[in-house]
């Protein structure tokens, strides 16, 4: 597995490998061993599967707040993506910063999305599928989200029409927002 940084530090790319031959192609999508050896996240407690059939679906921009805050392992794996982490962490000298990344069935590519970061996208393609892992478990009340569109932010999300759920529609902007996540320099 090959593990970039991006240009938000705590935001990483993993790539695993692919063994093909004239049948196809195999890969280890995920393997908890390899990530704690690599000092990512653990341990991962559920996975999660979205369908868009439209392309522009936009979803997000979410975060799950503490006690139940998650880190989450993001990979299409129908269709392309167009995925997006931004960090809310107070104090954070990356603050409302952003970071995208491509991610496709064909390209294999994952996202990791920090706790304390926003986490999004908006589909390229129709028909997408997208999965991912998360380290903790969805807990409603400690939903939340910040616009897509947000001027503050100024996400480069190459499209200006999204089909947006009614929840992301009036979601606040970051100015609205008392974040729960504090940076804390390593």
């Amino acid at each position: 597995m090959q593990i970039e940084p991006t240009s938000l530090p705590d935001c990483v790319i993993l790539t695993p490998a692919r063994f093909g031959d004239a049948r196809g192609w195999f890969s280890e999508t995920f393997a908890d061993r390899r990530l704690a050896e690599a000092g990512l996240p653990g341990p991962w407690v559920q996975d999660n599967h979205s369908f868009s059939a439209v392309q522009g679906t936009l979803r997000g921009l979410h975060y799950q707040r503490p006690p139940h805050a998650q880190d989450k392992l993001v990979r299409c794996s129908r269709g392309v993506i167009f995925d997006v982490a931004v960090d809310i962490r107070k104090g954070s000298p990356t603050w409302g910063k952003w970071v995208g990344v491509e991610l496709s069935a064909e390209n294999g590519r994952q996202l990791l999305v920090p706790k304390g970061f926003l986490h999004g996208f908006v589909t390229r393609t129709p028909d997408c599928e997208v999965q991912y892992k998360c380290t903790d478990y969805y807990a409603p009340d400690c939903d939340g989200g910040i616009r897509w569109n947000d001027p503050s932010i100024g996400i480069d999300w190459v499209m200006t029409d999204a089909v947006l759920s009614a929840k992301d529609q009036v979601a606040p902007l970051l100015a609205e927002f008392s974040s729960p996540f504090i940076w804390e320099d390593e």
